[in-house]
Order: C-alpha cells, then structure tokens, then sequence
C-alpha cells in the first residue's frame, strides 16, 4: 500500500481500517493480507483507484569524484541526482538506497536499489562479501605489505585489528586490493598503518558484480537477474 500509493505506512494503515481499500471489488480491513501476483498489479483499490506495485530497482552505476552516496547534501551533489526519474517508478524515489557507500574523492562501482533486504545482504558484515578496489599510492607500496595486510592490520582508533586482506602490487605506485569489511575509510588508513597514503582509489567489484567497462563515470544501468540473485 504504501510503495505503491505514495503513503506513508502509518496512513496507508488508516486506509485500510476506515475501510477505503478493496481487494477484488471486496472491502479489505486487514493490513495483514497476503496478495498474490495478479492482485499486487491493479487488483487492490485505494478509493476506487487502482494500485500498481513498483518493481524493486537495482542498479550499477559508476561514480565518479565529487559525489556523496547520500539521499540529500546540503554541500555536495549525491549520486541519486546522477539518476534520471523516467528510467523507474515515481513511487520508488523516496525508497532508493545505496548498497555500500563510497567517499566522495573514490569512484568505480556503486550500487542502488530500492529492496531494502537485498541491500541489508550485500552489506552484511556476516556475509563476509569480496570489494575489490585500484589504489594509487603517493609512496611506492613496500613488498612486506602485503604479508601485513593478510595478518590484518592495527588502525588507530579501532579495538580489533581488520580481517585479513588480498593485496596484489600492480607497479610501484599502485595494486588491487580486496577486503571484506566496510570499516569508515578503511582502505585509506589501512595503507596509512603501513607508512603510505592512498591518491586514488576506485572499486572495481562488490562480491561477483563487477563494474561494466561499457559505464563512463556518471552512467549507469539496471543489474542482470543473475547479478542481483548471485549472493
């Protein structure tokens, strides 16, 4: 009732007990009611108007530099208004979330939905899901780096060491890094506990989603059935 109305939940309760909703042509006061396929797409009523349930939305898009993963930035243009409102459900826009935020000077691969569980999924720490990222370091990256990184590293602030981590040296200045935590900046202090600073960082994969090589900074598109069902 209320994705597909543009209610809030606690008026789309009242509705339903002041008796405005049918089902079927039938007065319905139970908020409860299960509904099937047919009846979720024109067969429930709101004072005579019938209701369509919008899709869940899922979508990669590549972020570039200068956009916060936010819903609204009273500084700073978010990635939402990269989003064009024609390509999903007007009911869908207050419901957009993003699965897995990227600070504002780190690009590469964000993704959006509206389905909040499948969201909770993908940013489970307990799902323990792959991120894999290109950094670009201002100090050449030691070879002992990366045995530092597998044992997990100290970073200041935090009670636990991180989990362990995959670093691969690509040249002097950068490597692929992937980690499976969500930890505030982890990369960047990650590199600072071994004496080095982070210039450029983009992520490339969340768990076996990869960023489409076809997507120019700022473009996006809707995920495959396989890469929204493969976690």
């Amino acid at each position: 009732m209320a994705a597909s109305s543009g209610l809030s939940r606690k008026q789309a309760t009242l509705e339903v007990r002041r008796g405005n909703v049918q089902i079927d042509g039938i007065q319905c006061k139970r908020t409860a009611t299960q509904l099937s396929d047919a009846q979720q797409n024109g067969g429930v009523t709101l004072n005579s108007t019938a209701l369509f349930t919008a899709k869940p939305l899922y979508l990669m898009l590549h972020k570039p530099k200068g956009y916060v993963c936010a819903n609204t930035d009273a500084d700073h243009p978010t990635v939402f208004d990269l989003l064009n409102e024609r390509d999903f459900h007007p009911n869908l826009q207050g419901q957009l979330q993003v699965a897995g935020r990227l600070d504002i000077d780190t690009t590469g691969l964000v993704l959006i939905t509206s389905d909040g569980l499948w969201n909770h999924t993908v940013t489970s720490p307990n799902k323990k899901l792959g991120k894999r990222y290109l950094v670009t370091t201002a100090n050449p990256i030691a070879s002992d780096s990366v045995a530092l990184f597998e044992q997990g590293l100290e970073l200041r602030g935090d009670s636990k060491p991180t989990k362990p981590a995959k670093l691969i040296i690509t040249g002097s200045h950068c490597a692929e890094l992937e980690i499976t935590e969500g930890r505030y900046h982890q990369v960047k202090r990650m590199f600072a506990a071994v004496g080095n600073k982070v210039v450029e960082l983009h992520r490339v994969r969340i768990a076996d989603i990869t960023l489409d090589d076809n997507l120019a900074p700022c473009e996006y598109r809707t995920l495959t059935a396989e890469e929204v069902n493969g976690f």
